[in-house]
């Protein structure tokens, strides 16, 4: 029996499957003041990036009261100098990960540009008033699909989500307002450190991270690549 018949089944050759950065390199002198302005400067980049699905979208890596960790995807929907909002069942996976263990790591991983963002922080709830004019502006639709489903829960099948969904379809047509779900809402992370990850040629990346200090501050530090 070869190597493949026990048990190799992608015909890729990952060892060999890698790209060639050339990209113009990342330097102190280039960055903000602050890990928010650095990071609004690279996304609006990003968000003009043809090819970049989704710039928004981001890696949410979480751990457990045990520490057993668990990653997802999940969109920004805010950020400003208080931190990086976005918005959850608040009986998801991860959001009981959250409740019990509030530190938290996003990856914005913007592969097109050859960039990353890390973002480590803790997480804290919105309020409930910014849930909701979050809520407000989100499509009749997904509203209803807030209530739907029951986030992260072992359900049946697909018909359980359809049939809960057509039942609220029923109750709140198009263009009657669906109220906020008192179970959703929001998380705030609120960064501790932030790296700027720009890909080099010879995999010699530069790698600068914000560093908060205890009176408000930032300091870089540059890591090795």
């Amino acid at each position: 029996m070869t190597d493949r018949e026990a048990g190799e089944t992608a015909p890729f050759d990952l060892a060999a499957m890698r790209m060639h950065y050339r990209a113009e390199g990342l330097t102190e002198a280039d960055l903000a003041d602050t890990p928010v302005q650095q990071f609004a400067h690279w996304f609006q980049q990003a968000a003009a990036e043809a090819h970049l699905f989704e710039p928004n979208a981001m890696v949410v890596s979480t751990a457990d009261a045990e520490g057993r960790p668990s990653s997802r995807t999940v969109l920004l929907k805010a950020f400003d100098e208080q931190g990086f909002v976005f918005y959850t069942n608040y009986g998801s996976r991860k959001a009981r990960d959250l409740t019990a263990n509030p530190h938290v790591s996003l990856l914005f991983p913007w592969h097109p540009m050859a960039r990353q963002v890390i973002v480590q922080g803790t997480a804290r709830r919105t309020g409930r008033d910014e849930t909701a004019a979050y809520f407000r502006t989100r499509p009749h639709g997904s509203q209803l699909g807030a209530w739907a489903s029951a986030q992260s829960t072992v359900i049946a099948d697909r018909e359980v989500v359809d049939a809960q969904y057509a039942e609220l379809a029923t109750r709140y047509p198009e263009g009657e307002q669906v109220p906020v779900p008192p179970h959703w809402g929001g998380f705030r992370v609120v960064p501790q450190s932030v790296e700027f990850w720009q890909g080099r040629e010879n995999r010699l990346h530069d790698r600068l991270r914000y560093v908060a200090r205890t009176d408000g501050s930032w300091r870089v530090e540059r890591l090795s690549p």
